[in-house]
């Protein structure tokens, strides 16, 4: 007996393990299929975009043999992936060098963004979400939905616009446009790409303090759409968890109301904001693009964006795949959390 449930639970990891490479083989796949056929119906020729719309015909011809761009699809697919899998995204057109050497060097600073951004998203609206949630119905909980409410359907570039104007333009609070003043530019030395953290590293608090007023608006209205969805899922968890029997014993035992919440709900309801956390780290790395534009944070949202307006499609397609990868890895990832954490998804 003891064998043959051993060989069960190696057969069940086993189905675990090949189910979740295929998972992962298909998604790429699919990301990779969807990429490639955008390259191909975009109007835009990369031949021409490299030589120039004079060159000459001959001149044309051989740089499109040379890409490969004068095979069949199917051939063109298994060299498009093949170059992605070696991480040759091809040569930007708008700064001459290698994509990924350009990704490479803008990433860090997305990534940042996204993180302050999913801090303050988590910090303010875990705790709100158990408010409405606790005083459900009531004055607290209506604004506390109408908050998530605007995050949800005000344009982020227009809360962009109007932040700028506010905080930076009348009030002078915060530093504007940009990473990193041009006084500390040349300057201050990037360690990890993580600008916040090199500074510290150095312990350069002069530029610590232009680093957090230069990226506390930006990251606080990523935060704010962050806000919405993680108050509105803790919210939902909390319900239920409140609405459950132990809460009820817990009560009948004498408990306090705070320890009930915060010692029993919320860390029951915790299991599956983990998944909404990362989820909505994700969202922020995806979609960074128009914050990045509208406050010319160096990062590979502007980078896609400045491409895309430059024909460069080798940059948009290696930015738009690295994104992709990266919110499969944390979904992924969040789905490998949250069977840990919950031992009831394990079987």
């Amino acid at each position: 007996m003891p064998a043959r449930r051993a060989n069960r639970r190696a057969w069940a990891l086993l189905k675990s393990v090949a189910s979740f490479v295929v998972i992962v083989f298909t998604t790429y796949l699919g990301l990779l299929a969807v990429t490639f056929f955008i390259g191909r119906v975009v109007p835009i020729d990369p031949v021409l975009a490299i030589v120039g719309d004079r060159a000459p015909a001959h001149v044309v011809e051989r740089v499109r043999q040379e890409m490969g761009l004068n095979l069949p699809y199917y051939q063109q697919f298994i060299l498009y992936v093949k170059g992605v899998l070696h991480g040759d995204f091809g040569t930007s057109v708008l700064t001459t060098n290698p994509v990924m050497t350009d990704i490479r060097r803008v990433f860090p600073a997305t990534m940042e963004l996204a993180t302050v951004g999913t801090i303050i998203g988590a910090a303010f609206g875990i705790p709100l979400g158990v408010l409405a949630a606790v005083r459900r119905g009531s004055l607290a909980d209506q604004i506390v939905r109408i908050i998530g409410l605007i995050g949800y359907s005000v344009p982020i570039f227009w809360l962009g616009l109007l932040a700028l104007l506010v905080f930076y333009a009348k009030l002078g609070w915060t530093s504007g446009p940009g990473r990193i003043d041009v006084v500390f530019e040349y300057t201050f030395t990037p360690v990890t790409g993580f600008y916040l953290i090199d500074a510290v590293i150095n312990r350069d608090w002069a530029a610590f303090r232009d680093i957090f007023s230069h990226i506390i608006l930006p990251a606080s209205l990523l935060g704010y759409f962050s806000l919405a969805y993680i108050s509105r899922m803790t919210r939902s968890f909390m319900l239920n968890e409140l609405s459950q029997e132990y809460i009820v014993a817990a009560r009948a035992k004498g408990l306090s109301e705070t320890r009930i919440i915060w010692g029993h709900a919320l860390r029951n309801a915790a299991v599956p904001l983990v998944t909404v956390i990362a989820l909505s780290y994700a969202g922020l790395l995806e979609g960074s693009v128009l914050t990045e534009t509208v406050f010319a944070w160096p990062g590979l949202g502007l980078y896609i964006t400045n491409s895309l307006q430059n024909a460069d499609m080798n940059a948009v397609l290696g930015g738009t795949i690295v994104i992709g990868s990266v919110f499969i890895a944390i979904n992924l990832l969040s789905d490998v959390l949250y069977r840990m954490l919950d031992p009831r998804t394990r079987n």
